[in-house]
């Protein structure tokens, strides 16, 4: 496949996306930037989320992971289900009765000052690892099958990328992302019916045929019984629940395009509807993974992991295919990190800087300000990319998930503690209890072996994360009588 080819369908892509981003962001301001002016179709919503959801690492690596771990991922997904039915009937309910356009403002009303600016952090730290990682993994494939023949160097790449977010993200914010990551999971979910067919149809088998080599050759188990696995089916749900609470619900990314949506009601709608879809999806995709298997075992194939479905669909696929695989990848990539360099401007400023709040700043300062942040992550974004270059890492799915567990773990306990209990802290206190539970897992994590034996904490470690903070907030919280009485 002709590198120039390739690259000028990124280029027509991109065009596409900055015409949505035209129509989209006209009239915008701040309100459109950050919240959608509230006017955002449900439907869209729920649609776009799967890509945000998606990414480039479940693109390339759900699939990669079949030939080690099976379908064993889906017991997370059945986990994640209940996750955002929690999200849907308690947090959502919260944010709307509350009216929040940063949902971290709750912690504020609710805990504190301090909570509210620990949490804020969290997320801000905990979208930065995440992106970037999700980033460099596409970044890193187009690099490897696009961008080298031109003899530009990786983190030229990675920078027109993030230039190309710019400036479709610029003006609209959550008004355009809203639009553009609707066409690109349309785009994405395409591209991964079509790899689908495609190997079905030259391994001379029909579906139901393909679901029985899968599981004549153990690739569709779904269930890990041994209760000393990090895979155990009942590690793995829980965690689900867990991820999908905190990594939907607790974060600003994914809810500010919930409470774009006019009506709790809608919204709620739009979550359980997006979290169906999703499972369908993934199950699609860890389909894929199996048949993906199939094709290098039959063609002696030697790439693995992350590296196997580029290697097939660009090396192995007919030509129309290969380009239906760029442009699925590439709209695979824009969800993760377009959505999620808005919502960390929209945190910074709202949350950081308190820009929406200061009397003395006219909407023209604000949306100066608000440029500036989004620059400044860009650069960021950049900076980290090339520090996962770097690590070179061979299955990046993993590494988000062992992320989430730190960073995530201290949001589940500050809002589990204000949603389930009516105590309240010593605000001062908290910033050093949020610092302190990722400290505590990380010792847990790093000696597991020598105090638990064969025993393995796998991705219940944000679990443990959250609830490491959740009793050390218990521990510096009282009624409120006594906590006056102390502060006087």
């Amino acid at each position: 496949m002709s590198p120039v080819l390739l690259f000028s369908l990124v280029i027509v892509y991109f065009l596409l996306l900055l015409v949505v981003a035209w129509f989209t962001s006209r009239n915008a301001n701040n309100d459109s930037f950050f919240i959608g002016n509230r006017g955002s179709n449900w439907m869209l919503v729920a649609f776009g989320m799967i890509g945000t959801s998606l990414s480039g690492v479940t693109f390339v690596s759900v699939p990669g992971t079949v030939g080690i771990e099976s379908f064993s991922y889906f017991q997370i997904i059945i986990g994640n289900l209940i996750g955002y039915a929690v999200v849907a009937y308690v947090l959502l309910p919260v944010y709307y009765r509350m009216n929040l356009t940063s949902i971290y403002n709750y912690l504020q009303n609710r805990l504190g000052f301090a909570s509210y600016k620990a949490g804020a952090s969290f997320f801000i730290l905990s979208r930065i690892l995440g992106a970037t990682a999700r980033l460099y993994l596409v970044v890193n494939i187009l690099h490897a099958t696009i961008l080298q023949n031109f003899n530009l160097p990786f983190w030229v790449g990675a920078l027109v990328i993030l230039l190309m977010i710019l400036l479709y993200t610029f003006e609209g914010g959550v008004k355009t992302i809203v639009w553009t990551d609707t066409l690109q999971t349309a785009c994405m979910l395409i591209g991964l019916l079509v790899c689908v067919w495609y190997i079905l149809n030259n391994l001379d088998l029909s579906l139901v045929e393909g679901a029985k080599a899968l599981s004549e050759k153990g690739y569709s188990n779904i269930f890990v019984t041994d209760p000393s696995s990090k895979f155990f089916f009942l590690k793995q749900i829980v965690a689900g629940a867990f991820i999908s609470i905190t990594m939907t619900g607790m974060d600003q990314e994914m809810m500010q395009k919930n409470i774009s949506v006019k009506t709790l009601k809608d919204s709620q709608k739009n979550m359980m509807t997006f979290a169906v879809i999703f499972m369908g999806v993934v199950l699609l995709f860890l389909f894929l993974g199996g048949l993906l298997h199939l094709f290098a075992e039959a063609r002696g194939i030697e790439a693995k992991g992350d590296a196997l479905f580029p290697t097939i669909a660009l090396q192995y696929m007919p030509g129309a295919v290969s380009i239906i695989f760029i442009i699925a990848l590439i709209s695979a990539l824009f969800p993760s990190a377009d959505g999620a360099i808005t919502a960390l401007t929209s945190s910074f400023c709202i949350d950081i800087l308190g820009i929406q709040r200061n009397p003395n700043l006219s909407e023209k300062q604000k949306k100066t300000t608000r440029q500036i942040v989004h620059l400044s992550f860009a650069v960021l974004f950049l900076l980290f990319v090339m520090v996962f270059k770097w690590m070179n890492n061979p299955s990046m799915i993993g590494l988000i998930l062992k992320i989430a567990g730190y960073t995530y773990g201290p949001l589940l306990g500050l809002f589990a503690f204000g949603i389930l209990t009516k105590r309240v802290v010593n605000d001062k206190l908290v910033p050093v209890i949020v610092v302190v539970a990722p400290i505590l897992c990380f010792v847990l994590d790093k000696y597991q072996k020598q105090l638990f034996g064969d025993f393995q904490i796998g991705l219940e470690l944000l679990f443990i994360n959250g609830l490491i903070t959740f009793l050390g907030l218990m521990l510096i919280s009282g009624k409120e009588e006594a906590i006056s009485l102390k502060g006087n």
